[in-house]
């Protein structure tokens, strides 16, 4: 792709398949961010499924476009989020307002988050279309996808190493080598495995604090944050935390809990409940600009997923993280590295299981040592949270051609 003419104005499409919870759309409007700071007069088109993606501010130069929302069953099978309509119905719909977007826009880049063909390859005809353009595609990875023996052959099912090799021109790992190599369980060709850059986390800023914004009065002396992200895996979590409390009510900190918009409304009506009999607990649904509190708060009790990190290491907070073993092994790998680096403290994800007995005495001993333990960036490695500054100079080089080659970053 030859560099873009002088006086271009970048246009940057990306997608996120959003399934379910706040991850993907949070990394997606990071980075969109960025690249409207790093490109005057850039335009950024995020194309999401999220179903609050409403509820987020963009900055100037950004706009989504939502398309039809999906959500994944129990039994791990999909379903359409809120329309009468069957899945493949749902899907076509999809495609064709993806396709439509890519056709308009005309992007010079393209970002992909984490799914090489899209949702059920709902992407393959806009790659197709857009790799004739001449169009710039990447894909983006967050830095743990899953254990070896899961994402392997749930790639191979879906064909994303044969999409890697036909339509994307680099792999954006959001992570360092040292803590996980995400693509090294697979056999890459040596072109496609000189194309991966290991950008480095993602730094979050604070965003603007709203003048209407309101803290419980908790958050006026120490606290820990408990987040659990989009809250709907995160029950167990707040349960567990919860008990510690009730089993321990002088543990020395008070605890926020943020339950998550995806929350189910029985559940948080059950926590509320308990909290009301604790003098040093509070709680509240959803906070679309959380870094205040992280902020503000002492540590950080969660359960890891990778924006939660990010934002843990950025704020340099104290953190307990206990992470889920399943539907995906993704939380665990990242934590147990982390804790091995000496980033985080980790309690035993297996404990969030449903029916597992969970120990109240072993969550507020872990709370009570996490307020002495180190800070992580004290123990941070080479290049932590170099993430975004990566992404906009690898950007700019390949949209302008101006900056210097980028080999000494790529992996």
């Amino acid at each position: 792709m030859a560099p873009i003419e002088q006086g271009h104005r970048q246009r940057i499409l990306i997608y996120s398949h959003d399934t379910f919870g706040l991850g993907h759309l949070r990394r997606c409007r990071a980075i969109a961010h960025k690249l409207v700071e790093t490109f005057e007069n850039a335009s950024v088109v995020i194309i999401s499924g999220s179903p609050i993606i409403g509820r987020f501010d963009f900055a100037d130069g950004v706009d989504y476009v939502r398309v039809p929302g999906v959500v994944k069953q129990p039994d791990g099978t999909y379903a359409t989020s809120n329309m009468s309509l069957d899945l493949e119905e749902t899907v076509q719909m999809r495609r064709a307002i993806i396709m439509a977007t890519a056709r308009s826009l005309k992007p010079d880049l393209l970002i992909v988050d984490k799914e090489p063909t899209g949702f059920r390859d709902e992407l393959l005809p806009t790659l197709h279309h857009l790799r004739a353009t001449g169009t710039k595609i990447v894909l983006g990875l967050r830095d743990v996808l899953d254990e070896t023996s899961v994402i392997v052959p749930e790639w191979e099912r879906k064909g994303a190493i044969e999409a890697l090799r036909q339509f994307y021109d680099h792999v954006w790992v959001y992570g360092l080598p040292e803590i996980h190599e995400p693509l090294a369980p697979f056999d890459l060709p040596e072109t496609l495995r000189n194309e991966i850059i290991y950008t480095g986390y993602l730094r979050r800023e604070l965003p603007a604090e709203s003048r209407s914004t309101r803290y419980p009065r908790l958050t006026r002396k120490p606290f820990a944050l408990v987040t659990t992200g989009g809250g709907g895996d995160g029950e167990q979590l707040i349960d567990w935390v919860l008990s510690a409390y009730e089993h321990d009510p002088d543990i020395g900190i008070g605890a926020l809990f943020v339950f998550g918009p995806f929350i189910p409304d029985a559940r948080r009506g059950s926590f509320l409940e308990r909290m009301s009999r604790l003098p040093n607990v509070d709680a509240i649904t959803f906070d679309s600009k959380i870094e205040h509190l992280i902020t503000r708060s002492e540590c950080v009790i969660a359960m890891g997923g990778y924006n939660t990190f990010c934002e843990i290491l950025s704020f340099n907070k104290r953190a307990l993280i206990v992470p889920r073993r399943s539907p995906r092994m993704e939380q665990a790998i990242r934590a147990e590295r982390a804790a091995e680096l000496g980033l985080v403290s980790v309690l035993d994800g297996t404990k969030l299981e449903t029916g597992v007995n969970r120990d109240p005495h072993e969550m507020a001993q872990a709370i009570r040592q996490l307020q002495n333990r180190p800070k992580p960036l004290e123990s941070a490695l080479p290049s932590l949270l170099d993430g975004l500054e990566t992404i906009e100079i690898t950007a700019r080089a390949w949209l302008t051609g101006k900056d210097p080659a980028i080999t000494a970053i790529a992996g």
